[in-house]
């Protein structure tokens, strides 16, 4: 079997699991957003395992009430993984699987660490709240201060953070003020085995 081949048919399968028949709305959702990644992934923009964990997501969304799109363009050269919409508010997802590229074997967690950091200070702006995925034998790193409102950040943390995401990302840098403004309002344990969702509060999961 192909490898596109194999994709497809595994998207398939997971769509199986993840819907009720009696349901048809959010089975034809799904569809739809299998759809969308199975040619983003003849396009070779997308893989399985992150592809997986959106559609488990977005059906844990979907149920919800939301309106979800996968690899949804914000502008500016940003795509983030899901878009989700319920009346006049919105939410942003970006799934987080700790894959770390071969070039960072010597500093995989300070680049992790940068990466999570940047996501949440150049994302969360474009939606009215912000999300990471994650599966759940992945220990999410991210800066507490992101849970605080702005008023009570010290700068030499948010100097801190911009220096951690500038070490990595400078294309463009991120602002002071954008780390100011940037917050993280939850995170969804993503189990796949399980086609299951957990929410968190990220003050909760720092806590644990």
């Amino acid at each position: 079997m192909v490898k596109d081949e194999k994709f497809e048919e595994d998207l398939n399968l997971l769509v199986s699991r993840l819907t009720d028949r009696k349901s048809r709305e959010p089975e034809k959702q799904l569809l739809n957003l299998k759809g969308r990644l199975v040619q983003l992934h003849e396009e070779n923009i997308v893989k399985i395992n992150h592809s997986v964990m959106e559609l488990v997501c977005a059906k844990y969304l979907v149920e919800k009430g939301y309106d979800v799109q996968v690899e949804y363009l914000l502008g500016e050269g940003l795509t983030c993984d899901l878009f989700a919409v319920k009346g006049y508010g919105s939410l942003i997802v970006e799934i987080e699987t700790g894959f770390v590229p071969p070039e960072h074997a010597l500093d995989p967690s300070a680049y992790i660490a940068a990466r999570i950091a940047s996501k949440i200070t150049r994302y969360s702006s474009y939606a009215g709240k912000f999300a990471l995925g994650m599966p759940p034998h992945y220990v999410l790193q991210f800066p507490h201060t992101f849970t605080m409102p702005p008023r009570e950040r010290k700068s030499n943390e948010l100097k801190a953070i911009k220096n951690l995401c500038d070490s990595y990302y400078q294309n463009p840098p991120v602002t002071l003020e954008e780390v100011r403004n940037a917050r993280i309002h939850t995170i969804y344990i993503i189990d796949v085995d399980d086609v299951a969702v957990r929410e968190v509060e990220p003050e909760t999961y720092a806590k644990k």
